[in-house]
């Protein structure tokens, strides 16, 4: 199976950017299942239904999301009605939405888990007893041909940790949140493809993304003068390659760099 993962589109360039190089991508590559998170979609700010339904409608099959998930207050009606929307899975029970689904495609059947780390995060449930539930429920090979976990979190050790924890269970474990792509794309001992994070969909002239005025104001002045917003120029589109094997654990993992200032990493065809 051959399944395409998309690091945190952020804002209109981010959105355009993989609007137009993913009709391409798909050509190529010709991914079973395309996931994207679209936390900061919404001109930096959570994902609103008008720019999932645009995504949905440029091939992307599920968004995951992160701490900024619901920014946009829509979406806390629209995610209970979307169940290709995914929130992280360790927010309180009862909170809206749902953090896994397991997802049919021509191939076979896709679990996805969103998740959030703890370090530098919002105090949320424990994310590996959360991952570990879902992982013993619908284990690999057996209910679901491929496992992805998307692992928001802030930390480097904590992102590699969950990769550790799910290795030999899941197809993929990729971090986001930090929008800068980790060149330590691999597959771990066990058979599970991992990436620290996956990288951003955006303009690298940035501070993560962000027009750099005012980060700069806030780190060099200590105080703030207006809310940050997407820098504006041409946008990478950032992700990873995967592709599994008949047991579900991974064969091959490749990062993307398309487009904007970054240098170009295209997988190759197999």
């Amino acid at each position: 199976m051959k399944i395409l993962f998309l690091g945190d589109i952020i804002g209109k360039p981010g959105r355009e950017a993989v609007a137009a190089e993913l009709p391409e991508l798909k050509a190529r590559l010709k991914p079973d299942l395309v996931i994207a998170n679209g936390e900061n979609a919404a001109h930096g700010f959570g994902l609103t239904r008008l720019i999932a339904d645009e995504f949905f409608g440029m091939g992307i099959d599920v968004i995951s999301t992160g701490n900024h998930w619901a920014d946009q207050k829509e979406i806390l009606t629209y995610i209970d009605k979307e169940d290709r929307v995914l929130r992280p899975l360790n927010y309180p029970t009862g909170t809206p939405g749902r953090g896994v689904n397991l997802f049919q495609t021509p191939a076979g059947s896709v679990l996805v888990i969103n998740v959030m780390g703890r370090v530098y995060m919002d105090p949320l449930d424990d994310p590996f007893a959360a991952v570990d539930a879902e992982l013993s429920a619908c284990p690999l090979g057996e209910v679901a041909d491929a496992i992805v976990v998307d692992m928001h979190a802030e930390t480097t050790s904590e992102k590699m940790a969950m990769g550790h924890f799910c290795d030999g269970r899941a197809s993929l474990v990729i971090g986001t949140h930090t929008h800068v792509p980790t060149a330590d794309a691999q597959i771990l001992p066990g058979g599970t493809a991992y990436q620290t994070d996956a990288g951003g969909c955006c303009d690298y002239d940035s501070v993560i993304g962000m027009d750099k005025a005012e980060p700069l104001q806030r780190f060099v002045r200590k105080i703030s003068s207006a809310r940050f917003s997407p820098a504006t120029g041409p946008a990478t589109v950032c992700g990873v390659f995967v592709e599994t094997g008949a047991n579900g654990l991974a064969k091959r993992i490749d990062p993307l760099r398309v487009g904007g200032r970054l240098s170009p990493a295209v997988p190759p065809l197999s």
